[in-house]
């Protein structure tokens, strides 16, 4: 093994991983706002210099916990090994609705602190990954300003799906946003 890529001590991965579930699960019964370190300590069955050890504070782990699970999905599918295309720009679209639906779903009481620290985190990444596609392109045209809206615009739109109260299919709202979302590639890609 090489020295550069050493393996995590088994104790730390241990001790983060019943943080994070004991996250995911009062975040579904108590909400965001309501949730405290000493919650957070008292169901992960640590102490709170542990928790302080992994997290600075509950923020950063909402921030840590969105950042994983919505660059799981992205690693699901693949997204990270592509290049810019229609068909890869649809399954980006399709992804962040599904995110979108699924935490709705699952993350009860979500007030707007929670909203606005999830949009944040979720753009960071769609716009990483964006950036990462467009740079394969070779473009001499700069990409942060259509990266930079089509990862507002994606988020906006998976939002609106998810909180809509009539939807159509998820396969014909993706057809739909997907011209609103491209337009920003059009220069560049």
């Amino acid at each position: 093994m090489s020295p550069n890529l050493k393996k995590e001590d088994p104790r730390i991965t241990r001790t983060r991983n019943l943080i994070l579930d004991a996250f995911k699960h009062l975040l579904k019964t108590k909400g965001f706002e309501a949730l405290t370190v000493q919650d957070l300590t008292k169901k992960a069955l640590i102490n709170r210099v542990t928790f302080y050890a992994h997290f600075p504070n509950k923020y950063a782990l909402l921030d840590h916990t969105v950042n994983m699970l919505f660059r799981t999905e992205i690693e699901k599918r693949t997204l990270g090994g592509c290049r810019y295309s229609s068909k890869n720009l649809k399954v980006l679209i399709r992804v962040v609705v599904e995110f979108q639906l699924q935490t709705n779903k699952e993350w009860a009481y979500r007030s707007q602190q929670f909203e606005s620290l999830m949009e944040s985190s979720i753009k960071k990444q769609i716009y990483g990954l964006l950036t990462h596609w467009l740079g394969q392109a070779n473009t001499k045209v700069s990409t942060e300003l259509p990266t930079t809206v089509a990862a507002s615009a994606i988020y906006v739109l998976a939002k609106y799906y998810s909180h809509a109260k009539q939807r159509p299919t998820l396969e014909k709202f993706v057809d739909e946003a997907f011209p609103l979302v491209a337009v920003n590639f059009e220069p560049v890609a």
